[in-house]
């Protein structure tokens, strides 16, 4: 018997997610956060904006930080500028989020490492809508 293909793990950690924490999401629909969480939201997860700047978006009350958020995240995904990265991540291993994932043009190897070292799935420089339809399209 020939052995099954490998799970693609991007695959697994879309389809096992339910909660999916959104730092740096805009209120504003012309922003590409916005249009990325409205997308993941119409597609049954549930979206935490996180963002000191807003009360609310998408529905959905807005906390300050990671480390507000009342319920349990399963991924972190970051629309923040590469140097705001390290202090998200910090956060997310406090909490113990399964994923880190960062959007198109967000890259920090040394926080994703550290991430990696505390045992989360790392996504780096690539758009979670993008690899969702993809997938499940």
């Amino acid at each position: 018997m020939a052995p099954s293909p490998q799970a693609d793990p991007v695959t697994e950690i879309l389809r096992r997610a339910k909660t999916i924490a959104v730092v740096g999401l805009s209120d504003d629909p012309l922003r590409a956060s916005h249009g990325v969480a409205a997308y993941m939201q119409s597609q049954g997860y549930r979206i935490i904006p996180v963002n000191p700047h807003i009360k609310s978006c998408l529905g959905e009350k807005a906390y300050a930080s990671l480390l507000e958020a009342p319920e349990k995240i399963d991924i972190v995904n970051i629309f923040r500028r590469p140097e705001f990265v390290s202090e998200v991540v910090d956060q997310a291993i406090q909490l113990k989020v399964p994923a880190i994932w960062m959007q198109e043009g967000v890259i920090h190897e040394k926080a994703a490492e550290k991430a990696r070292r505390a045992g989360m799935f790392v996504v780096m420089d690539c758009c979670i809508l993008k690899a969702h339809r993809a997938r499940f399209r």
